[in-house]
């Protein structure tokens, strides 16, 4: 990887916790000296990826990025987001799209429930697999090899009392996805939530996405899980032609 280029992306990665940073805090975000942070901004700001703020002259994320943003995948998106919309309708409760991105899972599209209850999750946030339903049925399908070097990289954090932090104790609950083809997430992210979420695979059998259903556990019934098991997996199927 070019170096200059693993240092600007970097960079942008900061913005993704703070929506305003001065030089020296991105310095000792990326690890970078001062003067090398502040050459790299300035050739974001140029290019419109960063713009400083005129009234705190700190920095933050350029229109640029969001005009590139708003063409990835599009038509997939599109597709996807209506595969949502109809499972929502049948659910009645909020259901997500999301990606791998390392040992995390980003979520890309969401529908949110008809109730008044709104889910934590927002779009574009990154959470790790090992608390979340749609993380833990990708995580449950991949190589051994790679499961393993992922759950060893974790830095374990409880969200719940709920929330896993003991690596074998993961590879058992993961175990058990891969025979029931479903994770689930029982208040591990956030108390008073229940989630489900099932792989989508691509030609070779690879996890390359996820989707889930989340409500508050008092209507995640046993009964309601196993309708959304059912849900999920035949819309996982379809969004694997796309």
């Amino acid at each position: 990887m070019i170096q200059s280029v693993e240092r600007a992306v970097r960079i942008l990665q900061c913005f993704e916790t703070d929506r305003q940073l001065g030089i020296t805090q991105i310095a000792r975000k990326t690890q970078l000296t001062k003067s090398t942070a502040f050459g790299l901004v300035s050739t974001l700001v140029e290019t419109g990826l960063l713009e400083q703020d005129p009234a705190t002259s700190q920095y933050r994320l350029g229109p640029e990025l969001f005009r590139l943003g708003s063409r990835v995948d599009t038509d997939g998106r599109q597709l996807i987001a209506a595969e949502l919309a109809t499972l929502c309708e049948h659910l009645e409760e909020t259901v997500n799209y999301m990606r791998p991105v390392g040992s995390d899972i980003v979520y890309l599209v969401k529908k949110e429930s008809p109730h008044s209850m709104r889910i934590c999750t927002t779009i574009g946030q990154r959470l790790p697999m090992y608390c979340t339903a749609g993380g833990k049925a990708i995580l449950a399908r991949l190589p051994r090899e790679e499961q393993d070097r992922i759950i060893d990289g974790f830095r374990f954090l409880s969200y719940t009392d709920n929330t896993i932090t003991d690596p074998d104790a993961l590879r058992r609950e993961l175990a058990e996805v891969q025979q029931s083809g479903y994770g689930l997430d029982r208040e591990e992210l956030e108390l008073g939530l229940t989630c489900v979420g099932v792989p989508v695979l691509n030609s070779l059998g690879q996890p390359v996405a996820a989707i889930s259903c989340s409500g508050p556990t008092s209507r995640m019934t046993d009964l309601k899980i196993r309708q959304c098991c059912q849900e999920l997996s035949a819309c996982a199927e379809r969004l694997s032609q796309f």
